[in-house]
């Protein structure tokens, strides 16, 4: 997928994913059950590194901290 559409409040947004870097992270170990993350024009863009050609979830640099965040707090673990 080279460009996704965003929401940003009562905006829409296009954001070119054709030049992304994407990055997996080192705790990966080379594997391919992953998640890859891309910084594009100020947005953060994640996908599944089985499935790249499938849409990504794209995050503005606040949002992507606070679902960072929520992971280290623990609150997307399973009940």
């Amino acid at each position: 997928m080279n460009d996704t559409m965003i929401l940003d409040g009562a905006r829409q947004r296009r954001v070119d994913l054709a030049g992304a870097a994407w990055t997996k992270s080192s705790f990966s170990n080379g594997g391919t059950n992953c998640v890859e993350v891309a910084f594009v024009d100020g947005m953060v863009a994640i996908r599944d590194s089985k499935s790249p050609d499938q849409p990504a979830f794209v995050f503005t640099s606040g949002e992507y901290d606070a679902f960072l965040d929520g992971i280290a707090d623990g609150e997307l673990r399973r009940p």
